[in-house]
């Protein structure tokens, strides 16, 4: 190998190696998108985000398909009113059938007001014999006016019943599903679509579906009028009508497709544009003088996507032009007809005058009930969406009943546990086993990965083996009932909850509660964590808000935070407190008080204590030590003893002391 191949040669013989390139890497090009080359599409290279799914799905289906699910819809929205409120539901069933009978007479009422002035000509005798019917036209559409105040009456009872009905139960489910779900993927875009999207339009498609049942009651009604006046005019109403639903389909078909659009160039602007405002991001950009590359990238975005809403505009004026004329031309031969009707003597005036106004109505209702009904669908398939997760949920859920946690742990025994995560093939934990007795206090080490905090998890009973057992004083843990286990136990993460509440609450809420506390023993937990200093530097102390979204909210900083959590832990009082890298942000002298504190300090009698730490110097006064790699347990003993094997231990303990050796001044490298 040459010099060049190996590196420049220096005075001393020795050599400095030349920057390392990848193998077969080419020079980059001189310019590059800033994102996905999209050319004049936009919108290429976008994923689907979760909550987006089922946009524009009416805009996909055709107007006969989604007539066939209505009746389905109907039955699902009015299964979820009826269990809520079933006076409500039936008050508004009752009301709306009413309020299209009032409808349907009024009009009748017009027309017999209509041939009473026009039979023979109007006179002022028989303008002053119509009045009684004048009288009734506006008795039936004050009645209707009435009734259609208690439909939104009885609306506004029922809708809020039904949120709430659906977020208690939904937050319920989705707060009791067993951890390895929530670490899934998959079930955490379905929850949060089901929250982003299900509640939402399971609150707006009742007042929805009234306002399709409405329309549709109307529909019926006039069209019932029109019969009755003389059954020719029913033939004639398609030609009335259905340009008018024809252009209405094609104008709620462009109006989806035209959100989806948008909706995307959006999406594709904040996927960048959120930088220019982030805090974490803030120094950077400014060290980098990035912000006008970025602005530039926003300016080219937002052109395209004025470009786009102008040509959405211009064909939205088309449709509606189009549509304009179709309805024009139908209702234009209607008429015709009708006027032939009336020059044949087919019908009286006053059956045409009526005719008028029906078929204008039936315009109306035919519309709303287009439009309505591509709303419902689409709504209800994420309605459908959140009940399919509830469902979900309630498959998920842990097991119920067993036996009560024992109150005083003298033994937890791990034999032979193995666990899996959901779609993994390699085993997290492979044939571990361990035993941790009343009053000890135990270290789990090992690189990231190895398993430390999986098995700290099955210990808490957050995860039941795949295979193995774990169990509490000789019980099987899985016989025992989950919730009374894990109130057994405290937990302290390396990245705790930071509860918005206050600084009280972020502690007493290890016992369930946000409002209760045992003073003296909050006060205590406070002082072994460090967190005492924290709150008392507080403006209210522990009534302080930790967080800024309040005013005068609190915000602290990460090694403060870890504080909290400490008190939080030892708070609870559990028979188990497992401590996983709780100090990882404190500085050293906080992290040497809580180790003090945790492991030296007066405890819970008889508590078993576990600490996960990367710091070696931390677990060295611990009773024993397990050193995890890939699942297994490769060592276990006291420092003293893994130190005198010289195995993994003493090589991971030895390296992490050498970084804190100075070499004396004046030495040279050998």
């Amino acid at each position: 190998m040459t010099d060049a191949q190996n590196g420049a040669g220096s005075g001393d013989g020795k050599r400095v190696p030349l920057p390392r390139t990848g193998p077969g890497l080419e020079l980059p090009p001189a310019r590059v998108p800033a994102g996905p080359d999209d050319g004049d599409d936009i919108t290429g290279g976008m994923k689907t985000a979760y909550w987006a799914v089922h946009d524009g799905a009416a805009a996909k289906a055709g107007i006969r398909e989604i007539l066939a699910q209505l009746p389905r819809i109907v039955r699902q929205v009015g299964t979820l009113a009826w269990r809520a409120d079933r006076r409500s539901t039936l008050a508004v069933a009752a009301f709306q059938l009413a309020s299209a009978a009032m409808n349907a007479f009024g009009l009748v009422a017009s027309v017999a007001v209509l041939h009473t002035l026009f039979a023979s000509g109007p006179t002022p005798d028989k303008v002053r014999a119509a009045l009684p019917e004048l009288a009734l036209v506006v008795v039936l559409l004050s009645l209707r006016a009435l009734l259609e105040t208690a439909v939104s009456s009885a609306e506004a009872r029922l809708t809020p019943k039904i949120r709430t009905a659906l977020e208690t139960e939904f937050y319920r489910l989705a707060s009791h599903v067993r951890l390895e779900a929530v670490e899934d993927p998959h079930w955490h875009d379905d929850i949060y679509r089901g929250a982003d999207r299900g509640l939402y339009y399971a609150r707006q498609i009742v007042g929805q579906i009234i306002a399709l049942a409405a329309a549709l009651l109307d529909l019926v009604a006039t069209a019932t009028v029109l019969g009755i006046l003389h059954p020719l005019l029913i033939l004639m109403l398609p030609l009335s009508v259905l340009p008018v639903g024809a252009a209405a389909v094609r104008a709620a078909k462009e109006r989806f497709h035209s959100y989806m659009r948008w909706n995307a160039l959006q999406r594709r602007v904040r996927t960048f544009s959120w930088i220019l405002l982030d805090q974490d991001s803030a120094a950077e950009i400014r060290s980098n003088t990035a912000q006008d590359a970025l602005l530039s990238e926003h300016a080219r975005l937002t052109g395209k996507i004025a470009d786009e809403d102008t040509r959405l505009g211009v064909r939205a004026a088309r449709i509606h032009l189009a549509g304009r004329a179709a309805g024009g031309a139908g209702t234009g031969i209607t008429y015709a007809v009708l006027c032939a009707m009336l020059i044949g003597g087919w019908i009286p005036l006053a059956v045409g005058a009526g005719a008028v106004l029906a078929i204008q109505s039936t315009h109306r209702s035919l519309t709303t009930v287009v439009n309505m009904a591509h709303m419902v669908y689409e709504h209800a398939l994420w309605v459908s969406d959140l009940l399919k997760v509830e469902a979900r949920c309630r498959s998920l859920l842990p097991r119920t009943g067993g036996t009560p946690a024992p109150d005083a742990v003298e033994e937890i025994r791990l034999d032979n546990v193995r666990f899996t995560y959901p779609d993994k093939d390699t085993a997290a934990l492979d044939g571990i086993s361990l035993t941790l007795r009343a009053g000890e206090t135990v270290a789990f080490v090992g690189v990231n990965g190895s398993g430390k905090s999986t098995c700290s998890k099955l210990i808490a009973g957050l995860y039941d083996p795949t295979a193995g057992t774990v169990s509490w004083n000789g019980t099987d843990a899985r016989s025992l009932d989950p919730v009374s286990l894990q109130r057994r136990v405290a937990m302290v993460l390396q990245d705790p909850v930071r509860y918005p509440f206050t600084a009280l609450a972020n502690i007493t809420v290890s016992r369930g509660t946000l409002t209760d506390s045992a003073p003296e023993e909050a006060h205590r937990a406070a002082v072994a964590s460090g967190a005492d200093t924290v709150i008392a530097a507080l403006p209210d102390t522990w009534k302080s808000l930790l967080s800024k979204r309040f005013a005068d909210g609190q915000e602290l900083s990460a090694g403060q935070w870890a504080k909290i959590a400490v008190a939080r832990g030892i708070y609870k009082q559990g028979s188990v407190l497992l401590l996983d890298e709780p100090t990882a942000s404190m500085d050293p002298r906080a992290e040497h008080a809580v180790y003090q504190a945790v492991l030296q300090g007066p405890r819970q009698t008889g508590q078993i204590t576990v600490l996960i730490s990367h710091r070696l110097a931390s677990v060295v006064d611990c009773d024993r030590i397990y050193v995890f790699d890939s699942g297994k347990i490769i060592e276990s003993g006291s420092h003293q003893e893994l130190m005198a094997k010289q195995g993994e231990y003493a090589q991971m303990f030895t390296l992490q002391a050498a970084g804190y050796q100075v070499a004396p001044i004046g030495a040279e490298d050998v």
